[in-house]
């Protein structure tokens, strides 16, 4: 990102909707081509997470190509919206909760960015805890001791320093965001193949690795289908959303799509098969599977390669973290109060928010990380990139008034600063999926509930919420259109 200076105020702009950071970037500030894109996307997709997740939908019963087309699929489908909700941004040089304002209201677009931004705070607890567990492991082995598999002392306070190293780039603001995206990606590609090709070396090869992942009952494919795909949409639906506050910074709308597109998908797909074929190795070679790559460290004799693999899992964490988890809530939050809250401040609100979140239970279990969090999530986030892209493209037709954005009293005021028609898209997008996920908590929790129509619903909860949203939205605002 570029810290040039954007115009010193927006003309008629309110002090509550207005300050440095959420001006437009102006073209001096538009740096970022489409390998710095492809480069943000690798750095945030390398991490522990991603690593996991088709693993994760192995240990449900799926096996290893049924878990990998899952991931490009989920992955395939939210590059769309991704794409599509990036458009105003690179347009208009705005940041994702201003963006909002066209739909939802000068002041009803904290609504959105305060759901957005609570979510982050969740993905950045979870993710300063996967690199703090890295760095205890790093420190537990250099000593020559054993990591302890329960959580104890020791992993919080890998959990502390690594927060504080956090805290520390988002104190020096978002140049150095850009300097770790940039020179994280081909270092983070590297680890993973080396870890892939550590593998093959100590087994019979790939197809060996790959076979012994095939569960030994595996379950039909179609049960496991819908909530898997929509956890792995549910994955990047936060970066759905909050896409402008990295495009606003882009030379042009090609460097943003053709980035993006290079990006996401592919190296997701590769990441996960690392992770399922690295998995099926760990399970020849140490007679069990091991999922997490900071345990895989722990296993190795050498301490030069324990500290070159832990290194890189911090810096994949932190790059992941810094990009993924602090931009978007820190623009969120300083929406709030924009004369008084700045990028700074909103990203020490997010790590902080991050801890009382409390990482480590989100990550207590495979189900209950996928159908309470990553399912629950989108059922919100799903609705809110469905108004938004609707909103621009279908209502607007790709044009804002982007001095109005700033202004209290200009045509995205609706009624005291609140669009009503996306209030209610909202509500009527993720209120049905409700009783779902108070169904998947209560499993998650070891109550035992038979299925229903509900479950049924909830687990296809973001294209439900997306296609409800956009309907009702389009059709509550040409409604307003025939009456005024």
């Amino acid at each position: 990102m570029n810290d040039a200076t954007p115009p010193a105020a927006v003309e008629g702009s309110h002090p509550s909707l207005y300050n440095h950071d959420l001006a437009p970037v102006p073209a001096s500030g538009r740096t970022w081509n489409q390998w710095h894109f492809a480069a943000l996307w690798v750095g945030m997709v390398v991490c522990v997470p991603s690593y996991a997740i088709a693993a994760g939908m192995i240990g449900q019963g799926l096996n290893w190509w049924q878990a990998c087309l899952l991931v490009l699929l989920g992955n395939g489908i939210v590059l769309v919206p991704i794409v599509l909700n990036a458009h105003a941004g690179a347009k208009y040089g705005v940041p994702f909760p201003v963006y909002a304002r066209a739909s939802f209201g000068v002041f009803g677009a904290n609504v959105p960015a305060m759901l957005r931004a609570i979510v982050a705070c969740g993905w950045f607890g979870i993710q300063t805890w996967t690199g703090g567990v890295s760095l205890y492991v790093l420190w537990m082995v250099m000593m020559g001791e054993a990591p302890q598999a329960e959580i104890g002392t020791g992993h919080f306070i890998g959990f502390g320093v690594f927060w504080l190293i956090n805290v520390f780039f988002i104190v020096r603001g978002t140049e150095s965001i850009k300097f770790l995206e940039t020179w994280a990606a081909p270092f983070l590609i590297a680890m993973g193949l080396a870890l892939l090709f550590w593998g093959i070396s100590k087994t019979d090869g790939l197809s060996a690795m790959l076979a012994i992942t095939t569960p030994a009952e595996p379950k039909p494919f179609w049960p496991l289908f819908w909530p898997n795909l929509t956890a792995m949409v549910g994955f990047w639906a936060t970066l759905a959303i909050n896409i402008p506050d990295f495009t606003r910074y882009a030379k042009s709308q090609r460097d943003q799509v053709v980035g993006q597109a290079i990006g996401l998908p592919g190296t997701m797909l590769l990441f996960a098969f690392i992770g399922v074929a690295v998995t099926g190795a760990t399970m020849i070679i140490f007679g069990k599977p091991i999922w997490n790559p900071t345990d895989i460290a722990a296993k190795f004799e050498s301490r030069l390669v324990i500290g070159i693999a832990t290194f890189a899992l911090a810096i994949a964490t932190l790059s992941t973290n810094i990009a993924a988890n602090v931009v978007g809530p820190a623009n969120d939050i300083a929406n709030l109060a924009p004369s008084k809250l700045n990028f700074r401040i909103g990203g020490l609100i997010t790590a902080v928010v991050g801890v009382l979140l409390m990482p480590w239970k989100l990550l207590s279990s495979s189900e209950a990380y996928t159908y309470t969090w990553l399912i629950g999530y989108s059922a919100l986030l799903g609705p809110i990139g469905g108004i938004l892209i609707t909103d621009y493209f279908v209502i607007r037709k790709m044009k804002l008034d982007a001095n109005d954005l700033y202004r209290s009293h200009g045509q995205y005021r609706y009624r005291g600063g609140f669009n009503p028609a996306a209030l209610v898209a909202l509500a009527c997008g993720s209120l049905p999926c409700l009783p779902g996920f108070l169904n998947a908590l209560a499993r998650s929790n070891g109550e035992k509930l038979a299925k229903t129509g509900v479950d049924s619903l909830y687990e296809s909860a973001w294209f439900f919420g997306f296609f409800v949203a956009s309907a009702v939205y389009v059709a509550l605002m040409k409604l307003s259109s025939r009456r005024s």
